[in-house]
């Protein structure tokens, strides 16, 4: 092992050694599930903004962003980053305050068990229905961040595939299981100033050895489509493919996932001092667009270093692999430059960390919290509950573990498909939840059903017949779900008059505030 080597593995260590030790010290404040679920509802403005974006920008910020732009251009990159920085902005605008005062109102420190008191579900069968969704999606979602650690460590060190996932994935577990989700978001906020300083060493590092800008653009230039908003580029053929404005939409339906997001959701209802949510929106929107856009122009700059020859050229899922090239490339420059470029490796850990680590989270509050406790009537007084939810942490991980096996896995892939699952099962139900009253326990039920079934349906079934079928498997099942929601509701009986003073009272407090 050289030095440049040693010195970027110190780096890491020294990273990975700090978030250990806030797990600790976070650990001493979880004396309730309360505090393992939620922090004690105590989270200030910057941490709450902060933590929501780094467990948001998962390793697709990083790997998969930067990787698709590399070999496709900005079409396909550029749509998905609009409709992302859209859905941020407004479910920090529409939904922030209302679930954070919805959730505090009905005592609810779950999404599962807020959707169960909103509609006055006494036999938890929403709780259940939407506890199993969390597993079905938020396992492979976390599998994604193991497998995205996995080929970092393989990439650079040429270590072992499977032993470098497992090395990190009992890293993210040791302080998630002792600090639970204060640690979960502190962490998140440190990551995401690492994230942000590594995207930012990246840009002008990859700009320098690809010959300057003008040689980054001229590269780009010279592969039809790769520029263009309406075209995308096919590096097998090396010819332009038409993207045109039903993909578009489909791209932009990204956004749309935020609305079902457990793991983010989460954020808004944690926050000590909702009045301080326009702080908190306006420094996370600021974030995400300037992180995404780096990311992207990270890749487009990484497809020049490699004409350049100064990276080898990557393809197919080995594209995501470009920014760990260029810091491999930037350890070569002496001591300062590889303790640098294992900070941007810290980085791109710290943006799978961020949300593996809040995805475990969520996944085990939906086994202990909501199946053992609510469901199954699993007595244990609070001590107990937060050791299930402990012991649940490490088994989902061991599951996740397994699905990450494969080292050819698609990041972007993944991440893509557990995405919809969750905005399509989830988001219409919190839009309805929270702003019609009319909704009952049936358009629920309905629309989180339809909307989880219709992903599969969509993704396996119809969009493989091409065409104008073609398009994202969030789009027609988010619609699929909000129609579902409302015909169901309106067919059966309206909420008892309890859940809709209930209703009234929280429209009230978010009038007044």
């Amino acid at each position: 092992m050289n030095s440049a080597n040693i010195c970027m593995i110190a780096t890491i260590v020294a990273y990975l050694a700090i978030v250990v030790a806030i797990g600790i010290s976070c650990s001493k404040k979880n004396k309730t599930t309360d505090d393992f679920y939620l922090g004690g509802r105590k989270l200030g403005p910057f941490v709450t903004a902060m933590s929501a974006e780094a467990s948001d920008m998962s390793s697709y910020l990083l790997m998969g962003l930067p990787g698709l732009a590399y070999i496709s251009g900005i079409a396909d990159v550029g749509w998905t980053a609009i409709g992302l920085a859209v859905g941020t902005y407004v479910n920090w605008l529409i939904v922030a305050r209302r679930i954070r005062l919805y959730t505090h109102h009905v005592n609810a420190i779950t999404i599962p068990e807020f959707f169960s008191k909103r509609f006055g579900d006494s036999k938890h069968v929403l709780t259940a229905i939407a506890a199993v969704v969390i597993l079905i999606f938020f396992v492979p979602y976390t599998a994604s961040g193991f497998a995205a650690c996995g080929k970092l460590f393989g990439s650079l060190f040429g270590m072992n595939y499977t032993a470098a996932m497992v090395v990190s994935a009992i890293i993210i577990v040791a302080y998630t299981t002792l600090g639970g989700f204060l640690a979960a978001s502190t962490t998140d906020f440190i990551q995401s100033i690492i994230m942000t300083i590594a995207l930012i060493i990246m840009i002008f590092f990859g700009i320098s050895v690809a010959g300057g800008v003008d040689a980054v653009m001229d590269n780009a230039r010279a592969l039809p489509g790769y520029l263009s908003m309406t075209m995308t580029h096919d590096m097998v053929s090396g010819t332009a493919n038409p993207y045109g404005p039903i993909t578009i939409l489909s791209t932009l339906a990204w956004g749309l996932g935020y609305f079902g997001m457990p793991h983010i959701l989460l954020r808004f209802m944690a926050i000590e001092d909702e009045n301080k949510l326009k702080l908190s929106r306006r420094v996370a929107s600021l974030w995400v667009v300037i992180a995404m856009a780096i990311a992207v122009a990270i890749g487009v700059i990484g497809y020049a270093a490699s004409q350049a020859g100064a990276i080898e050229v990557l393809e197919g899922s080995a594209s995501e692999t470009v920014i760990v090239k260029l810091a491999g490339l930037l350890s070569t420059h002496g001591v300062l430059a590889a303790l640098t470029a294992g900070l941007v490796i810290a980085g791109i850990l710290a943006c799978t960390m961020s949300t593996s680590d809040s995805q475990l989270l969520a996944a085990a509050s939906s086994v202990s919290q909501n199946l053992m406790a609510e469901c199954f009537h699993i007595h244990m007084d609070e001590k107990k509950k937060v050791v299930a939810a402990r012991l649940t942490v490490v088994v989902i991980a061991v599951i996740g573990i397994f699905l990450a096996r494969d080292p050819d896995s698609s990041v972007f892939g993944i991440v893509s498909f557990a995405w919809a699952g969750f905005g399509a099962a989830f988001g219409p139900v919190m839009l309805f939840s929270l702003f019609w009253k009319r909704t009952n326990r049936w358009g629920s039920l309905a629309g989180m059903l339809s909307g989880g079934v219709m992903i599969f349906l969509w993704k396996y079934a119809v969009r493989p017949m091409g065409g104008v079928w073609d398009i994202y498997e969030l789009l027609p099942a988010f619609l699929v779900s909000c129609l579902c929601i409302v015909i169901f509701s309106l067919v059966t009986k309206a909420p008892e008059r309890e859940i809709t003073d209930c209703f009234d009272e929280v429209s009230a407090l978010v009038k007044q505030k």
